[in-house]
């Protein structure tokens, strides 16, 4: 059945951050670069080194962008088919310009022609690996998804009376960390890897060109992609944290490691719950407080999905009693609550 309820100012205001943040921007980013990249091979008489580099994280931000984009499809299967279909038209594109030389079609055309056709072409390998790179994941989430039917269902975290019985608290692990450092730390790392690959991709270039483009890319991704994706597990697992937040009578409590909080009803500013996706997260701002716990990223513990369970109503009630607003999104998988200023 498709749902036809109306989007909520909450919903639209997430959408919007989300298409903004992971669509958009990298697409404009993408383009911008490329349109560097394409003036500067103009102007120049070879590839240089800042041009390639240019390439390369332009087309890996298309990508980026692209991707994204069809994750937001719905339903799922179209985003799916056209992921699919634009890796296909890249791959064999790229294949044909390898194989069967392509670059002999280019002789006629003008420079200036030939030159933007180079840029895009290196741009590609960057984009349509970070396009299969997401059609794996997909495939792998498939097969995670029949390898859990086979076993029982996992359960998110449950709500448990506090021992002091004041209120209810759930327990759950998380990265302390904001979506906003988390992208910022993305596009570092892939500035990084671009940086360290266009080093090696000079630093050995006799071997490189006999190995050819291919070979290139596999032994690239071997050498720098591997060792930067366990870097970058390992960080996000040393970040993550053993976690509770309790309701009291007139109170938030939070735990986030050795770390606890206090902060009364009263003096609560924002409260942000979102319970599902990778986006699954708690925020927390008041007295003195300014926390962003990211569930969806954690490694939940045997049993438990990555996710934060519905809020109780007592605390709906208590938190509109405390002068606070409440926003909901259109399946009431974000809860919102602000105090009216």
């Amino acid at each position: 059945m498709t749902d036809t309820a109306p989007e909520t100012t909450a919903d639209r205001r997430i959408r919007a951050s989300v298409t903004r943040r992971f669509v958009r921007d990298p697409l404009i980013v993408g383009l911008v670069l490329l349109a560097a990249a394409i003036v500067w091979t103009l102007a120049g008489d070879d590839l240089g080194f800042f041009s390639f580099l240019l390439m390369l994280i332009g087309g890996w931000s298309l990508a980026f962008s692209f991707v994204n984009a069809t994750m937001e499809m719905r339903p799922v299967r179209n985003g799916v088919v056209l992921e699919l279909g634009v890796a296909v038209v890249l791959t064999a594109l790229m294949l044909f310009m390898i194989e069967f030389g392509g670059e002999d079609l280019l002789d006629g055309l003008p420079e200036g022609a030939r030159a933007v056709i180079v840029v895009l072409q290196i741009a590609a390998a960057p984009a349509t690996g970070w396009i299969w790179l997401g059609l794996l994941s997909r495939i792998t989430d498939l097969f995670r998804r029949r390898e859990r039917a086979m076993r029982p269902t996992p359960a998110p975290p449950e709500w448990q009376r506090e021992d002091s019985g004041d209120g209810s608290r759930v327990e759950f692990p998380a990265l302390d960390l904001r979506m906003r450092s988390l992208t910022v730390g993305i596009i570092g790392i892939v500035l990084v890897v671009g940086l360290a690959g266009t080093a090696l991709l000079i630093a050995f270039d006799d071997a490189v060109m006999n190995m050819g483009p291919r070979v290139v890319i596999l032994v690239m991704g071997v050498v720098v992609g591997l060792p930067v994706y366990l870097l970058l597990r390992a960080g996000l697992r040393r970040r993550t944290l053993r976690c509770s937040l309790a309701f009291g009578d007139d109170e938030l409590r939070i735990r986030a490691g050795s770390s606890s909080h206090r902060i009364p009803f009263s003096e609560l500013q924002t409260l942000v719950w979102r319970m599902r996706s990778d986006y699954a997260r708690v925020e927390v701002r008041g007295a003195g407080v300014d926390l962003s716990l990211i569930v969806g990223l954690a490694k939940p513990p045997a049993g438990r999905t990555a996710e934060l369970p519905p809020l109780p109503r007592r605390v709906f009630r208590r938190l509109e009693l405390a002068g606070l607003a409440v926003e909901r999104s259109r399946r009431d998988e974000v809860v919102t609550f602000r105090r009216a200023v």
